[in-house]
């Protein structure tokens, strides 16, 4: 099959669909790729490096989206906001496939509607079943994992004082406290490298079942004594609460708030607005110096003063909401979509080699949005 990569036009995206290593194993496995030039260039990998994997690459995007039966992307779509979204749509044609994140939860989202018009048939990454088998395809556990290290980093960067205990002939100093409140990938991850750092971790999840996780990385679990059934939702992500739990969690968590120099919230319910957490009260009871890294912000934010982009001084508080972390490390978070987003395609070719959207697979059926410009995503159609 002619598999095409494009340059990505979303505001400030640096990541490639495809990175060399996987074009060469596309290549040898009987598919052609078609690359836009300089769609690599932002993350690392020039076009000669794809030329030498066996790549054909045009600086004609046009020609590309034309061309192509398959179109490997970072964000289209819904997940998109660059100007040239709309023309790309329109030079897609009934046949071709769309695989990359999509935000395809909203069904009257206009790019989703443009698609369906077209004919397209479209698969997204974020409706990638949390099962074993899938989890060399979860690029949204992958990014999440690079968003977690890079909020750690970003805290002991941002912090006026260092995470490990040091002991000087000046005196000893004491560990930085950093609190991490959701411990999914992204927690976990921001758990590992504050305490990698030096610094002492606690954390807090909805779901107690990730106790041993948090433990198990060196951390404290902190323990609010709250009713918390049901909020693990499908597939493992935490599930949406209603507010009067969201009342009784800040009441419980303003205290540990308030005690540490670090705060790294991670809180996210996929499809939907992110739960606030941590309101305006409670970071005015943060010590002065203290940072809050707000890894929600593109959907909301956990924290009442986050702001999409920017680092808002509060008190002497720096609260800071950073956007799409795993573009900064555009390199290796590059490699590890290139990989996701590769297997995912393997997975849904059938026994001729073409993609087969039908057949009887959880992870084909999870993820298919539009088969032939058909909404097939139920989901879109209950919300």
């Amino acid at each position: 099959m002619k598999i095409g990569v494009v340059k990505e036009t979303h505001p400030g995206e640096r990541r490639v669909a495809l990175v060399p290593a996987q074009v060469k194993q596309l290549v040898k496995a009987g598919h052609e790729v078609l690359l836009e030039s300089g769609a690599g260039d932002r993350s690392g990998y020039p076009d000669e490096r794809y030329r030498e994997a066996g790549a054909e690459v045009t600086a004609e995007r046009t020609a590309v989206l034309e061309q192509l039966e398959v179109l490997f992307a970072v964000r289209f779509a819904a997940a998109s906001q660059g100007e040239s979204v709309a023309a790309d749509i329109a030079a897609l044609a009934r046949g071709q496939l769309v695989i990359g994140f999509l935000e395809p939860y909203d069904p009257n989202a206009p790019p989703i509607g443009a698609l369906a018009e077209r004919g397209v048939s479209a698969v997204s990454l974020e409706l990638l079943p949390r099962i074993t088998r899938a989890q060399s395809m979860d690029a949204l556990s992958a990014m999440a994992n690079l968003a977690g290290y890079r909020a750690a980093v970003l805290a002991a960067e941002r912090l006026p004082r260092v995470f490990p205990m040091m002991m000087t002939a000046a005196g000893t100093i004491i560990p930085a406290q950093v609190f991490v409140l959701g411990a999914g990938v992204a927690g976990l991850q921001a758990i590992a490298t504050a305490g990698r750092l030096g610094a002492m971790v606690s954390a807090y999840d909805v779901r107690s079942a990730v106790r041993e996780q948090v433990q198990s990385l060196g951390a404290k679990f902190v323990e609010i004594e709250i009713p918390q059934a049901g909020a693990e939702g499908e597939g493992g992500y935490a599930k949406a609460m209603d507010e009067a739990f969201y009342r009784a969690q800040r009441e419980k968590l303003r205290s540990v708030i308030a005690e540490s120099d670090a705060v790294i919230t991670t809180a996210s319910v996929p499809g939907r607005p992110a739960p606030r957490l941590v309101t305006e009260e409670m970071v005015s009871g943060m010590k002065p110096g203290s940072v809050l890294i707000d890894l929600a912000a593109e959907r909301g934010g956990n924290c009442e003063l986050t702001r999409a982009g920017e680092t808002v001084e509060h008190n002497g508080i720096q609260v800071l909401g950073p956007l799409n972390i795993p573009s900064s490390l555009a390199f290796t978070a590059s490699q590890l979509y290139s990989k996701n987003i590769s297997t995912l395609f393997e997975t849904l070719l059938g026994e001729d080699g073409r993609p087969a959207l039908e057949k009887d697979d959880e992870i084909v059926s999870a993820t298919t949005v539009l088969r032939d410009g058909e909404l097939v995503y139920g989901g879109m159609r209950d919300e």
